[in-house]
């Protein structure tokens, strides 16, 4: 599944047995290589046995000549142009990179029979501003997005609707900070998306072993808006229908928490 010729493949781990239900394809930060996100690698295969976790590395290599090699003394990747990068041109340049992210993930869905309500993508940093903006370019995409010490290139017109979001952050994060990304969640509110924010203490802008644990716990128990409106439906359907003796048990759906 490498994206170029010459260019170092994702690492994919498959079940140990049986067919994969899940598929969670995770991209690191800027600067960084695959290896920077292997203990959420094994948080996730060690909670849900039957996924598919697939590592891929950013598309432009840290060095000038474009080559790298993935081995012991792994280049670091960006997943944009690193070349005269800032604030102005950021937007561009990961909307540029969009298309081929999509193409990739699109390709292990295919080959591994999964569909985007069973994908969930997870990124740190520029890694999570890729993940969240590609499920803006394509929809259908993922049904989860887990943003570690990352947002949006740019501020959402509108809400993914058929992604739920979940944002992790450190109090203590310098490089994108805390009331960007709750000025983000109030955003998300009035577009009616779905997302829960999630904000350790004394930590900064780093894939902390807590924030990884209270992911495996949103990705366990947290609902999706959108099922949750499908029950509250049928309750009412059922409310309407003189027939029906008992409604249905509704999910508990999590909101916005901040801890």
């Amino acid at each position: 599944m490498a994206t170029k010729p010459d260019f170092p493949d994702p690492f994919v781990f498959v079940p140990r047995q049986g067919k994969p239900q899940l598929l969670f394809v995770l991209l690191h930060g800027e600067s960084a290589g695959p290896e920077q996100l292997m203990p959420l690698a094994d948080a996730l295969k060690q909670a849900f046995p039957l996924s598919l976790v697939v590592l891929p590395y950013a598309f432009e290599p840290a060095d000038s000549k474009g080559s790298a090699t993935g081995g012991d003394d792994a280049a670091s990747y960006y997943w944009v142009d690193p070349v005269g990068l800032d604030q102005a041109n950021y937007a561009g340049r990961v909307a540029q990179k969009l298309p081929e992210l999509i193409r990739l993930i699109r390709q292990i869905q295919e080959k591994y029979q999964l569909s985007g309500q069973q994908t969930a993508l997870a990124g740190f940093s520029q890694g999570a501003s890729m993940a969240l903006e590609a499920c803006h370019a394509q929809p259908d995409l993922a049904g989860r997005v887990l943003a570690f010490s990352g947002l949006y290139a740019k501020p959402p017109a509108d809400a993914p609707p058929a992604t739920m979001l979940h944002f992790f952050h450190g109090a203590g994060d310098q490089q994108v900070s805390v009331d960007e990304v709750e000025s983000t969640l109030v955003r998300l509110g009035e577009l009616q998306g779905d997302a829960t924010l999630d904000v350790a203490s004394r930590i900064g802008h780093e894939l902390h072993d807590a924030l990884i644990k209270q992911a495996v716990v949103r990705l366990q128990t947290c609902v999706p808006l959108r099922n949750w409106e499908a029950a509250l439906g049928a309750l009412e359907a059922q409310a309407r229908d003189p027939h029906n003796a008992a409604p249905p048990s509704l999910p508990i759906q999590a909101g916005r928490t901040l801890h």
